[in-house]
């Protein structure tokens, strides 16, 4: 029939499906009307945008702070109406407003349903606003399903990068819950493996983890034992940091859902002893020099955006290397993300890792972007953003990426390859993994209810997803004038 299409695959590829998933990275499929008439493609404007989905474009500003779509009469034929039902909202308004203080003024006021703030400006909402709240109604407020990992990418084809003890040492030399406090004041889940600490990923992969991450040695001795880098009390220390800070602290079987499973030990003395091994020594003022006895300087690459997970990152990981001993500067630019790709960085705030599916144990994604065939020169666009901007590649990881391919989606065995995969990930450190990212949403109840936080997860919370607009059948309108 005219309205099925088969593939047929040159290779086995139990991952085709995902190709189509509506979510970044995948297939979008172009009206053959309008584009088997356009030249060139990739010049096209595609403008006034038509879609499959429950929403027309109705309106823009010229200036461009707004666009409003309009809910279109057949939404019952489109994919959102034959899944969910009608979309409540008859027109949905986007709207630039400005910095995150702006935005709290307009959801005090009720002109701002949903929006991104930072977690300062999201208390400020939450005190002045007795119909505003966030994904969570308690402390720490925050998103903890995001599929991201945040933290350090390292390029490992400059010097110092190449060599794993200067990368174990970087990671020692970092407080975790010191980053975590200057960063999102304590409002965020730490996770060390290159996945994110969500309740799926704590649960297919952190939890069975746990003990070999506890046994787990770098090759160090230190007291006449092997090193042991994993701290399980990293947690507890960020409650008792929040709890200073006078936040209410979930209990204590709660601690490792809300907080993390561990990260690594803040160990400043072990890292020198890495460094050292490795030709490195201090100066007379302290401070940290390379073999060949000039200065150590680090460049952090990062984005310009101060709300960001990765600017805030880039400044509390500079906090902690230069109180060890670099010298570091942070480098924003609205470039970063290019700049990063085509390697001309040291140090970068690009995810640490390539996010798996978020829904599925399947970490294919996350480990193929190490694979050894796909690692280019320096100056060459690396063919992908997270994982591949490190230029790492290990043999052990490539048998693992093969087995992967040849393994079913849904086969179990998947997580056991997962498993051997973090393992080498975590003893070779191409990147430091800091935290899940923490997505800050302020929502106002005033006209709408029913939003997916925490207590009813229904869909994912975010109205910059393309997701979003399953999320809109579930609205429920409340009257309000």
């Amino acid at each position: 029939d005219k309205y099925t299409v088969v593939f047929h695959l040159k290779q086995p590829n139990s991952r085709f499906h995902s190709y189509f998933l509506d979510r970044w990275g995948a297939c979008r499929f172009m009206p053959k009307h309008i584009f088997e008439k356009v030249k060139d493609p990739k010049t096209f404007d595609f403008y006034p945008p038509i879609s499959l989905g429950p929403y027309v474009l109705k309106d823009v500003d010229p200036a461009g702070y707004w666009r409003l779509w309009e809910r279109r009469k057949d939404w019952n034929r489109t994919t959102t109406g034959k899944l969910f039902g009608m979309p409540k909202p008859k027109y949905v308004l986007f709207i630039y407003y400005g910095p995150p203080e702006k935005k709290v003024m307009a959801q005090v006021r009720h002109e701002l349903d949903m929006c991104d703030l930072t977690t300062e400006t999201l208390r400020a909402m939450l005190q002045q606003n007795s119909y505003g709240r966030s994904y969570r109604k308690e402390f720490p407020w925050v998103v903890n399903i995001d599929p991201c990992i945040t933290g350090i990418s390292l390029n490992t084809l400059r010097f110092p990068f190449n060599i794993r003890d200067v990368r174990w040492a970087l990671t020692l030399a970092i407080d975790i819950v010191d980053t975590i406090g200057l960063a999102f004041d304590g409002a965020a889940t730490m996770g060390a493996l290159h996945i994110p600490p969500t309740p799926v990923y704590h649960r297919w992969y952190y939890r069975p983890m746990e003990t070999w991450l506890k046994n787990f040695t770098l090759d160090i001795q230190i007291d006449g034992k092997p090193f042991k880098p994993y701290d399980v009390s990293a947690p507890f220390r960020l409650a008792e940091y929040c709890k200073k800070r006078g936040y209410p602290v979930p209990p204590e079987n709660k601690i490792k859902e809300i907080f993390g499973y561990g990260w690594w030990k803040y160990a400043p003395e072990v890292a020198e002893k890495l460094l050292e091994r490795q030709g490195f020594k201090r100066g007379s003022d302290g401070k940290w020099l390379l073999p060949d006895g000039k200065p150590w300087k680090i460049t952090i690459m990062t984005v310009t955006n101060p709300a960001s997970p990765q600017y805030r990152n880039a400044f509390a990981v500079s906090q902690q290397w230069r109180k060890f001993g670099i010298d570091v500067e942070v480098q924003t630019s609205e470039l970063a993300g290019t700049i990063i790709q085509r390697g001309d960085y040291e140090a970068g705030t690009t995810w640490p890792a390539q996010e798996p599916w978020g829904g599925h144990p399947d970490l294919y994604r996350t480990l193929v972007a190490w694979r050894s065939k796909y690692v280019k020169p320096l100056g060459e666009m690396a063919i992908g953003g997270p994982g591949y901007v490190c230029r790492w590649s290990d043999k052990r990881l490539d048998a693992i990426i093969d087995e992967m391919e040849k393994t079913a989606f849904d086969d179990p065995n998947l997580i056991k390859l997962g498993i051997e995969g973090l393992k080498i990930a975590v003893a070779e450190m191409p990147s430091i993994p800091t935290f899940g990212y923490p997505g800050v949403v302020g929502w106002d109840e005033y006209y709408w209810t029913n939003y997916p936080g925490g207590e009813n997860s229904y869909q994912q919370p975010y109205h910059h997803w393309p997701n979003f607009k399953f999320m809109l059948p579930f609205l429920k309108p409340t009257g309000r004038k």
